[in-house]
Order: C-alpha cells, then structure tokens, then sequence
C-alpha cells in the first residue's frame, strides 16, 4: 500500500505541471531510459525532455528532501523529548543555508560540485554547535529551552545570510533569494547522488539506534540504566541531522515545518515504536513533499511558488494545532 501511494504521488508530480502529460506517457519514458526499446516511442521529443530532464529529478530530490527532514526531525524530537523540535526551529536549516549562501556567492565551487553541500553541512554542524553552547552558557539544558535557543540562534545565522546577501553579486540575488524560500527547480540528475548517498547511510544508522532513540523518549535516567551514553549519542544524533538537514538545504533551500509535521502524523498512525516511527515518517515525507511541490508548481502556472512558502502555510496552521492540543 505504501509503495502504491509513493508511486501514484510520483506520478502525479511528473504529469502535472504547466504543461500536462499523461501517466502513460510519463512511465513510457521512464521505462524506455532504464530498458532502452522496451516501449515503443508515440510522445514528441518536448515531452521526453520535460518528464526525463525536469520533472522526474525534481520528483526524486523531493521525495529525497521530504523523507530526509522527516528523519531528522523524528530523531531530534526523540532525543531533545520536544514534540516542537526539528531542523528548521533548531537553527540547522539556517546554518545550512548560510554554509551555502557562502559557497554560491563569495567562494565559489572550490570544490567541484561538492562546494555546496560540504559548505552546507559545515555550516548546519555550526549552527547546532552554537544552539548546544548557547544552551549551556545560559543554563538551557531542557527540551523547551533548547528549542528557544535554537529559534534565537536561527535568527542571528539568518541575519548574517542577509549581509552575504547584501555584500554579494548582485545578478545573483535574485536566484539566492528564491532558493532561500525553498525551490526544487535546480535538481540535476548528477546531483541527486549527494542527498541520496546521504539518506541512506544515515537513515540506516539512525534506524540501526532505534530502540536507543525509543529509550531516548523516556529520559535521560531511563536510558542511562539502559547502557547508552546520553550525552555521546544524542551528540552523534545532533551531527547526523546536520549531515543530513545541510546536504537536503544545499540543494532545495530553506524547507520548514517537514520534519516537525511529518513525524506526529506518523506517531498518530504507528505509535512510538521508533522501529515503525523512523520509516513511516520518511515515506510520509516524502509523499508530502512531492504534493507540496505539485501545489507550488500548479497554483500560480507557469510561474514556480518557492515550496518553502506552500510548507509554511500548512506548517503554520499545523504548528498551532499542535500547541492547541498542548
């Protein structure tokens, strides 16, 4: 059943658009470039182009984003025991895209294609650095706190982005500015292999400590008498997110409230067993973000929404659900 949804959801993000093609058309080509002369060829070389170039890579770095952030937001809500956590109000987004922001304007690509999210993810690592330091010079050790420090953090990281901004080209402004907002326009085939290789190696880990995150959940008490050194792993927990939160950032921009929604959907449908919780919240995602991204694509055709304003519409109205219900 999940992999059905996944595939209707793909497929709908490939066909829609400001130009429409049919499902059959769509999985035609798909399957012609992966079994070359297995179907017959009856679309025109336009249509090709838009679903093999555009939109099928657009589709996959969605559905890679979504599942992504919902991953590090499931853990981050685990191991801080906030229901309010995620990378976005922890300041790693920001970090991320300030790591980025770096990169596109003042560096360049010193490092081929890997600049981006290399510069991505040192700066996600920064940013939880400075929310963990300021939480401890300020006393801020619990859940609740730690969240206010990352929400202060955020905003000084998202100021000094708006100086590179400033300071920057400015003929780039405009396209720095848009992936700010949150934008899968860019997805290169070449590219996908960086969020993919690290979705992988880092949901496996984080899947392999699941019933260390369940313990997690409980307290820091409960999960020491367990064996599990607290403040080494919720440490390693903190820079796997940011792994993960600074290489999605280095290629979709700044996408809140994924990883804050996504996880209590999937706790509403398969409880807390963070066995269940880790990979629901990843398919969820992912599905999620592929309709976010038909929404931003389809509202105001043939222009582009920037996604990152469809999540914070729906994240904003979730968001005070969630404090109701608190």
């Amino acid at each position: 059943m999940s992999g059905l949804v996944l595939a209707v959801s793909f497929s709908a993000a490939v066909s829609l658009g400001a130009v429409g093609v049919s499902t059959g058309t769509v999985w035609g080509v798909i399957l012609n470039h992966l079994v070359p002369g297995a179907v017959e060829p009856v679309w025109s070389a336009g249509h090709e182009a838009i679903v093999w170039n555009l939109r099928l890579p657009r589709a996959i770095l969605a559905a890679l984003v979504g599942a992504g952030l919902a991953l590090v937001g499931a853990t981050l809500q685990a191991v801080t025991r906030n229901p309010l956590a995620d990378p976005h109000l922890l300041g790693i987004s920001s970090g991320g895209a300030f790591g980025a922001i770096t990169a596109l304007l003042h560096t360049g690509f010193v490092l081929g294609l890997a600049t981006v999210p290399v510069f991505a993810f040192l700066g996600a690592l920064g940013a939880m650095g400075l929310v963990l330091g300021v939480a401890r010079i300020t006393n801020s050790g619990s859940a609740d706190r730690l969240v206010l420090a990352g929400v202060a953090v955020s905003f000084v990281i998202m100021a000094a982005a708006n100086v590179m901004i400033f300071l920057g080209d400015p003929r780039a402004t405009h396209t720095v500015v848009f992936w700010m907002l949150g934008g899968l326009g860019l997805a290169q085939w070449s590219q996908l292999i960086f969020p993919l290789g690290v979705l992988i190696l880092c949901g496996a880990w984080f899947r392999l400590r699941a019933g260390d995150l369940d313990a997690m959940t409980v307290g820091d008490e409960t999960a020491s008498t367990l064996g599990i050194a607290v403040s080494r792993f919720r440490l390693e927990v903190f820079v796997a997110g940011a792994l993960v939160t600074g290489v999605m950032v280095a290629f979709s921009g700044v996408i809140g409230f994924v990883g804050l929604m996504v996880p209590h959907i999937a706790r509403m449908v398969v409880g807390g067993s963070y066995a269940r919780v880790l990979p629901v919240s990843a398919l969820f995602g992912a599905v999620f973000l592929l309709w976010c991204d038909i929404l931003a694509r389809t509202v105001m055709a043939p222009d582009d929404i920037p996604i990152g304003i469809v999540t914070g519409l729906i994240g904003g109205a979730f968001f005070i659900w969630l404090l109701r219900r608190r």
